[in-house]
């Protein structure tokens, strides 16, 4: 069964060598070959999840050990994989999700001339993320993490010829090199502690090292988790990334490389439970963050970039569970797990809504599409209710769980925590009504484009909707079958372990309160969008609305603190290069130049001054002997 785990990454990584050497005699079944392969990765999950059930819960890891990697004298890396209930749950999500998302795409990019390398691109992605979450050492876990970051900059740049496109791939590569050196350096620090940075014999003994060391080791896995997973400060590439196609934006934001941080930390966890500290920053990071994408979210009239700002909130949420440590590792991959099922929807359900109108993005030109789109509406509604908390559907179950985790953290850090939570809550709320109301309510706003072609909205075709379709099953049923008696929490807690904390609050105080926001949030987009005519240019807003359009000023911060900073310490270097490192340089040449052009004075080639020369040295000579004898 072990000889399984390694065909997961072989089939989609199979997929991607056909597909990107196959040439062009593949174009008309490149798709296919694409999809099946990435279906199959999902067909050999379920087999392997089956033999894991069958197994009590202490024999549910499988290690297959592939070859040694560099088997140098104290240098030991194993290319070694492991198989467990958190890694299990990754790689269902991944390749179910994904797959889906590969069929969605063969309808999506049907018309693209370079589809077959689309579909290759595709299969890369799953391969290197699966590569991620099954590795059993950090430095073949940093390979998977690096091949998800050139997967996304391949996939994001798609469309190169669009040059927002190729800037948002380069932005989107770039950012996430700064995340990439925090946990090359954590690993470094690993093995500097333990000699070893195998999974087993770090987390198995994290707390031989000092306290210290464990901090500085979690901080740089978190400034990693950052890059990844779009968290404040390395979040501003995010909404960039939405120049890439439809389905890569699903693809990241519901399966792969944004939920490649939460992975992190909780497979971290021994770290940080060791490091107050870093666990304390990793709770920070998750609350600042929930809370600056929601505000993005609520500016944005780019259907795609609204749904970014909402990723960067809910990712914010499980990173927020993450750092509270035991009492929050199970819920924080529970919303990831839910969260992979209705944002993956919601993505593809924008994707339809773009297909059927000419690729408009602008929500201010849409308008009563659900009478035109009746599938891409119903999908996405129940998205939109998974994602607010309804009751009853995914959403619901485990962000509440969160927020009771948040609470439960205790004193003072628990209200804060559990108060920001709540607050995101209405703000999701707010922007996911009105991304619904502008979207398919109202009057219909589109008008003809400068070439006067009118859009003509209409459902998109069935191997595009079926996807949606189970993605809403999944958004409606997935956190109510986790619950029930639960399971998810049993499934995981051997792996993550499980705290219930000390809330000051009950279940059910949280849950009201939570439900208090739901309805706030919805009553007041309902208020401004529902009820009032969407115009067809966005008002100039508040200060507050007018920096949200802007991402908050994240862009223009970077620009001032590390492009100009950047320029400015350059011109600072090269003065000093000029003035002071060129000018001992030139000096000391130009001396011994001027010392050696008065020196070839003395040799000028004619015998009359060597003569003199030796005259009046020999004369110097008697006068001076002749005195020192007169003295």
């Amino acid at each position: 069964m072990e000889n399984l785990i390694a065909l997961l990454i072989a089939a989609p990584l199979l997929g991607a060598a056909v597909l990107l050497t196959g040439g062009r005699r593949l174009d008309r079944v490149g798709h296919w070959i694409g999809t099946l392969l990435s279906a199959a990765s999902f067909v050999f999950g379920l087999i392997l999840f089956a033999d894991l059930l069958g197994k009590n819960a202490e024999h549910r890891t499988l290690i297959k050990h592939l070859f040694s990697w560099v088997p140098v004298a104290g240098f030991q890396a194993d290319a070694t994989l492991r198989l467990d209930q958190l890694s299990m749950t990754f790689v269902l999500l991944i390749t179910g999700v994904g797959s889906l998302i590969h069929l969605y795409s063969v309808g999506y990019m049907e018309h693209d001339e370079r589809r077959r390398r689309f579909f290759g691109y595709l299969n890369l992605f799953l391969a290197a993320m699966l590569l991620l979450v099954l590795a059993d050492n950090y430095l073949l876990l940093y390979v998977g993490w690096e091949g998800v970051g050139l997967a996304s900059y391949l996939l994001i740049g798609f469309w190169q010829h669009k040059p927002s496109a190729a800037t948002a791939a380069k932005k989107a590569f770039l950012v996430n090199r700064v995340g990439d050196m925090g946990l090359s350096i954590a690993i470094m620090l690993m093995f500097a502690t333990y000699g070893t940075f195998a999974f087993g014999p770090v987390l198995g003994h994290a707390t031989d090292a000092s306290e210290g060391k464990l901090t500085a080791i979690g901080l740089m896995l978190l400034l990693a988790a950052c890059g990844k997973s779009a968290q404040v400060p390395l979040q501003s590439w995010l909404g960039d990334a939405m120049e890439g196609p439809t389905p890569v934006s699903a693809l990241i934001h519901a399966a792969t490389m944004v939920t490649a941080g939460v992975y992190l930390i909780v497979r971290s966890g021994a770290v940080f439970n060791a490091a107050p500290d870093a666990q304390l920053a990793v709770t920070v990071v998750g609350a600042v963050t929930l809370l600056f994408g929601a505000i993005v979210g609520c500016a944005k009239d780019d259907i795609k970039k609204a749904l970014a700002g909402s990723t960067m909130s809910q990712i914010g949420y499980m990173i927020l569970a993450a750092g509270l440590g035991p009492i929050g590792y199970v819920f924080a991959i529970m919303h990831l797990v839910t969260h992979g099922f209705f944002k993956a929807g919601l993505f593809l359900g924008a994707g339809s809504v773009m297909h059927g109108m000419n690729d408009e993005v602008d929500m201010r030109k849409y308008g009563g599409l659900r009478t035109y789109m009746p599938v891409t509406f119903v999908t996405f509604g129940l998205g939109y209710l998974a994602i607010i908390g309804f009751p009853g559907l995914s959403g619901f179950f485990s962000k509440d769980k969160i927020i009771e985790a948040a609470f439960a953290k205790g004193g003072t850090e628990g209200w804060i925590l559990g108060g920001a939570a709540l607050l995101g809550a209405a703000i999701t709320a707010f922007y996911m009504t009105r991304v619904m109301l502008m979207t398919f309510f109202g009057e219909k706003r589109w008008q003809p484009d400068e070439n006067g072609n009118e859009p003509h909205p209409h459902e998109s075709p069935r191997v595009m909707t079926i996807p949606m379709i189970v993605l809403a099953v999944g958004s409606v049923f997935g956190g109510a079958f986790f619950s029930i008696g639960d399971r998810f929490l049993h499934w995981l807690e051997p792996v993550t372990g499980h705290s219930e904390g000390h809330s000051p609050v009950s279940a059910w105080t949280v849950t009201g309160a939570t439900m208090v926001c739901l309805v706030i949030g919805v009553g007041i987009a309902w208020a401004q969008y529902g009820r009032r005519t969407v115009p067809a240019v966005a008002p100039r807003g508040s200060l507050l609305t007018r920096a949200a359009r802007r991402d908050l000023l994240q862009d223009d911060f970077n620009h001032v603190v590390l492009v100009r900073g950047g320029e400015h310490l350059t011109r600072s270097l090269v003065y000093v290069d000029h003035t002071l490192v060129d000018g001992v340089v030139n000096g000391t040449a130009a001396g011994f130049g001027g010392l050696s052009g008065r020196m070839r004075r003395l040799q000028n080639g004619f015998a009359r001054s060597y003569a003199v020369s030796m005259f009046g040295g020999a004369a110097l000579l008697v006068a001076a002997t002749l005195l020192m004898r007169a003295v």
